[in-house]
């Protein structure tokens, strides 16, 4: 279950981007149109972004100030990597590769950006990682999870393309992997979609 805190974060990025995409000023009736969450949370959010001198409102339209452009353009660079990388890369469509980089730009770091752009100059194959060797680190270079909810709750625990995993140990049924300084128990269903590259270059 998310915070609301967490889904109020999600809907001021998306509306920065939006804004972004559009570079004019855009009717907020839009930009409930696109973001698929109730009402309240996208008038909290422009509310939030008004205050923080990120967004202007005149009448029913929305626009972005100068500080909101260079947050926004942060935003949108992000999904423009991560939908690049999942068509290019992992041959997504271009539905498929937009939907994943929608969920995953509200959760990279730099520094994840900065691995999926050197993904390809790794030179092992491709394993899940379930098969993945006991305390060996990997790079995740894919998640295949179908349902869009069970993707974004993995995304959402630390796991996605371009950083880095640990397999620490083997259980009934599952996996424990460790993120940075986190442990989780993931099911082997679930482990087997989660596509993993050894963590060396060529």
């Amino acid at each position: 279950m998310f915070k609301e805190s967490d889904i109020l974060k999600v809907v001021k990025e998306d509306i920065l981007r939006i804004l972004s995409e559009r570079r004019r000023k855009v009717p907020l009736k839009l930009i409930k149109a696109e973001i698929g969450v109730s009402h309240p949370f996208i008038s909290k959010g422009v509310k939030d972004l008004r205050k923080e001198n990120l967004v202007c409102i005149g009448g029913d339209l929305i626009s972005l100030t100068k500080d909101g452009e260079d947050k926004a353009k942060d935003i949108l660079r992000k999904h423009l990597v991560l939908e690049n990388y999942f068509k290019r890369t992992i041959n997504e469509t271009e539905a498929e590769a937009h939907k994943k980089a929608h969920i995953l730009e509200h959760y990279i770091s730099e520094e994840v950006v900065k691995n999926i752009k050197k993904i390809s100059t790794f030179k092992e194959k491709e394993i899940s990682l379930r098969e993945l060797d006991l305390h060996k680190e990997s790079l995740i270079i894919d998640i295949t999870i179908p349902d869009n909810e069970l993707f974004e709750r993995v995304v959402s625990m630390g796991i996605f393309p371009g950083e880095k995993i640990r397999l620490t140990n083997k259980i009934p049924g599952g996996i424990i992997v460790k993120i940075k300084n986190k442990k989780f128990a993931l099911d082997k269903g679930i482990a087997k979609e989660i596509k993993v590259l050894k963590y060396e270059k060529s």
